[in-house]
Order: C-alpha cells, then sequence, then structure tokens
C-alpha cells in the first residue's frame, strides 16, 4: 500500500478554484464597514423590541415589571438582561443575513422570507415542546409571534437606514 501523498490546495486546480481564484470579491472594507453598521443598528434594534416585549409580557402578566428591592441583582433581574443580550445577539445575526439576502431586490417575499426563517428558529427554539403541547400549544404562539415583531420591526430599521443611506444594500451599486 502506497503512503497517501497530500497536495496543497493552491496546487489543485478545478474549474471551481480557477474561478474563484480569478473573480473579484465583494467583501471589500466598505463592504465590511457597512456590514458592521447594520449588526450594531440590527442588534440595537432587536434588543430594544424585545426588552420592551419582556417588561410588557411582565407588567400585564405579573403586575411588575422586575422586582428590583433596592435595586439588588435578582434572578428576574438576570433573565430580563440575559433575553435582552440574547436578542440583541440574534438582532445582530438577522441584520447581516438581511443585508445580504436582500440586496437590492424589492421582493417583498424575500424580505418577508427572511423574517419568518429567523422568526420560526428564535421562536420554535425557546420553548419547550412537551408544555407546550400540554398547553394546546399557546407558548410556540407567543414565542414566535414575539420573535415576529422583533425581526419584523428590526427589517423595517434596516429598510428604514437604507432608504436614507446610512446603510448601502450588499452588492455592486
Amino acid at each position: 500500500m502506497q503512503p497517501l501523498k497530500l497536495q496543497p490546495a493552491s496546487m489543485t486546480l478545478s474549474p471551481f478554484n480557477q474561478e474563484c481564484m480569478t473573480s473579484a470579491s465583494s467583501f471589500t472594507a466598505a463592504e465590511r464597514i457597512m456590514s458592521l453598521k447594520a449588526a450594531v443598528l440590527g442588534g440595537f434594534g432587536a434588543g430594544l423590541v424585545s426588552l420592551v416585549i419582556v417588561v410588557l409580557r411582565r407588567s400585564l402578566t405579573l403586575g411588575t415589571v422586575f422586582p428590583l428591592p433596592g435595586l439588588s441583582i435578582n434572578l428576574a433581574t438576570l433573565t430580563l438582561l440575559a433575553n435582552a443580550g440574547i436578542a440583541t445577539l440574534s438582532g445582530a445575526l438577522f441584520a447581516l443575513t438581511y443585508r445580504y439576502a436582500v440586496r437590492r431586490d424589492t421582493n417583498v417575499q424575500l424580505k418577508s422570507g427572511v423574517v419568518l426563517a429567523f422568526t420560526l428558529v428564535r421562536g420554535l427554539a425557546q420553548v419547550d415542546a412537551g408544555s407546550a403541547i400540554a398547553q394546546h400549544l399557546w407558548p410556540f404562539a407567543v414565542a414566535c409571534g414575539e420573535s415576529l415583531v422583533m425581526f419584523g420591526l428590526t427589517a423595517m430599521i434596516l429598510n428604514f437606514a437604507m432608504q436614507r443611506q446610512w446603510i448601502k444594500p450588499f452588492g455592486p451599486h
């Protein structure tokens, strides 16, 4: 049996590799900066929307936003901050994906599809399936509804920023 000879990737040329080596990348420094701006705006927007939703839900169901006796850190406060942090990260990733997927396309179905995909992934992942089924699927609907509002409003913020050219759509101008 002969030993396996490994070739560096740069020495193996296939039509795909030749195409990749000759084509110019669309990821310029300016595109990266626009992506960073989109991620920051999307993260901030989604985090803020999520924080408002959680505060409203707590005030409606518990009658209080979060128990803060003397501004001490407790489980309710930590949960609120963790939810806002996760929503901020989710919003930043959503904004990046939205910018790359939508580009300069005016197709409403494409824009809605990106929002719905993120809504379902985030909303369904938040709920324990056993308890949701026992509660007649109500937790799924609530979690997906909250995610839909969060990502829908974040998409509106991104579209507004693109219309004002604070953020430019991905791709050639």
